[in-house]
């Protein structure tokens, strides 16, 4: 058996043990190995180089028969302890061309921009309809002069959409309608004048 010390991802050194062909590295539960004559690196890895999580990582794989071989991921090397290991240079390889192509360099969460389709979070079609909820449920305010119990059932009938959505965009224009009436100038009883 032969030690030697070989760099990993981010230029740590690591332990690596040598022997029948495959060389072992101690730490990061081996997220990079020598395999007959040639350097494979797990799942751990790739999201570390790429930034990409889990999920993304195991997309492109089960989706590689769907882009062109030069940006196909690629195929499994070999598993070991359930793990699957992928040829490292045609990993790097992979990532180049993927950067490329779809010009990103790190990825976020899954490849989203923070804020994509998470309604009031950051906009999208859902803060559009909430709004639109709310100016109802206020005018229905303004109408009856005030809540009263079941307003957001009546409005979710009438105009369609869950109960729940309507009963969040109530308490929003409820909030609205009383800081209206807060703002109003209390009438002045006529005998004090």
């Amino acid at each position: 058996m032969e030690l030697l010390y070989c760099k990993g991802v981010g230029g740590r050194d690591l332990r690596c043990v040598q022997r029948e062909g495959v060389s072992v590295m101690s730490g990061d539960d081996a997220s990079r190995r020598v395999h007959d004559g040639r350097w494979v690196v797990s799942r751990a890895w790739v999201m570390e180089l790429t930034g990409a999580s889990a999920a993304t990582v195991n997309r492109w794989y089960v989706q590689r028969e769907r882009h062109p071989e030069e940006r196909r991921f690629p195929e499994v090397v070999c598993t070991v302890n359930r793990t699957h290991y992928y040829d490292q240079e045609a990993v790097e390889a992979f990532w180049v061309a993927w950067q490329e192509d779809v010009g990103t360099g790190r990825l976020g969460v899954a490849g989203r921009r923070p804020g994509d389709g998470r309604g009031n979070q950051g906009g999208g079609t859902g803060r559009a309809q909430r709004d639109r909820a709310v100016a109802i449920s206020l005018a229905e305010l303004r109408q009856a002069g005030g809540y009263r119990r079941g307003m957001a059932a009546q409005l979710a009938r009438e105009h369609g959409g869950g109960e729940r959505a309507w009963q969040r965009a109530m308490t929003e224009a409820r909030a609205l309608y009383d800081q209206e009436q807060a703002q109003e100038p209390e009438p002045v009883p006529q005998a004090a004048r």
